[in-house]
């Protein structure tokens, strides 16, 4: 088992709260992260038909199994369950007795809101990170390996080829857990869907524009959305919300929670297609944004990520607000460094002030110019403590 990073993150919520929800992707790890961290505690899928049968004609008996506490996973799938948890939870001081996971979090988050507030730690697990990737030596060499393979789990340490695993995946996510959801009847153009919003992975959000190209309403757009937000597919990137005396844009950006994802929906099936595909500068910028809201969520901090632009076209492509400072960053997939880089960087520090400036890209040389700006390769960005 490859240790994650948000190991130590879940021990400190099982000291805390009475239970733990582990939320997150389908295939991110949940259940082998609960199983090795509590394997004393007996587990239980409520996917078995016969076990959810049980826990939702007899709820109470059901939990009566376990006294000392269990790890209930996909617990999403019997919603009747939370009210009869409550009560065991009410009844007892004992911290970590139940840890509950799932990976549809629009489920789940309902029904513990309705019930668990405050008597549960939330930990939402997203894929490998880059830094766990290189602690097992999987990491890929080139940027681009890196963007096809993603970062799911089985695609390293089973060793699935990644066209197959990710074909698989998502007809698996829109058979059943979308159906779970919303009661989609046209499937294959919920899928067409997907891969045009595949399409605009790092753009500003145009529902209106989807709307027309899907041939579907506005409203149903954004039910669309919401769907794939709660089940870890996508990823908003929030406008950052002061606008230093100027019009600024407030769609959110959108981007997939995985790089292989948005190859797979692209049809971009290896490196040779990746560098030449105008979509590749977009699918870096994704990459990146990605590992950025991993480091925090794997250490339960709010992702305080943001972007900014303006109707000049001034844009900056992550504002990492960090309480009093501000620290903007524009992201290049680019090895070569051109001085066009910088001129949303310094416009943006003339106007908020902010002087801590950051370039990633894709090269390997890092420097501190004059203008104050930091030019760092991504990825030793990324895995610096």
């Amino acid at each position: 088992m490859i240790l994650r990073n948000s190991w130590s993150r879940l021990d400190q919520l099982a000291s805390n709260f009475k239970a733990v929800a582990v939320t997150g992707a389908r295939q991110t790890g949940k259940t082998t992260l609960v199983k090795s961290k509590f394997p004393q505690k007996p587990y239980v899928s409520l996917e078995n038909p016969d076990t959810r049968d049980f826990a939702l004609n007899d709820p109470r008996g059901f939990l009566n199994q376990f006294p000392q506490g269990a790890v209930l996973d996909e617990v999403q799938r019997v919603p009747q369950l939370f009210s009869y948890l409550q009560e065991r939870l009410d009844n007892s001081v004992e911290k970590g007795q139940f840890v509950l996971s799932g990976s549809n979090n629009f489920l789940l988050h309902q029904s513990i809101s309705q019930t668990l507030a405050g008597r549960i730690g939330y930990l939402n697990l997203p894929t490998f990170s880059l830094a766990e990737l290189q602690s097992a030596g999987f990491l890929p060499e080139s940027d681009d390996q890196l963007m096809l393979k993603g970062f799911y789990p089985p695609v390293y340490d089973q060793e699935i080829p990644v066209q197959d695993w990710v074909a698989n995946y998502i007809r698996t996510y829109v058979e059943r857990d979308v159906r779970q959801i919303k009661a989609i009847t046209d499937l294959l153009l919920f899928e067409r869907f997907i891969r045009l919003l595949a399409g605009r992975c790092g753009q500003e959000l145009n529902s209106s524009a989807l709307s027309v190209e899907a041939g579907v309403d506005v409203k149903t757009i954004q039910s669309w959305l919401s769907v794939l937000e709660s089940s870890f597919l996508i990823y908003f990137l929030r406008p950052y919300y002061k606008n230093f005396n100027k019009i600024i844009t407030k769609r959110p950006k959108v981007y997939f929670c995985d790089t292989a994802l948005v190859c797979w929906l692209l049809r971009i099936q290896n490196e040779d297609q990746l560098s030449l595909h105008p979509m590749r500068g977009a699918i870096f910028e994704n990459m990146v944004v990605m590992e950025l809201a991993k480091i925090r969520a794997n250490k339960g901090e709010e992702i305080d990520l943001y972007y900014w632009r303006d109707k000049r076209g001034y844009e900056i492509d992550v504002v990492l607000d960090e309480g009093n400072t501000l620290v903007p960053i524009e992201l290049k997939s680019g090895k070569t460094i051109q001085n066009e880089y910088f001129k949303n960087l310094i416009y943006f520090g003339e106007l908020s002030g902010a002087t801590n400036a950051q370039l990633l890209y894709g090269g390997e040389q890092s420097q501190k110019r004059s203008n104050g700006i930091q030019i760092l390769p991504w990825r030793e960005a990324i895995l610096a403590p």
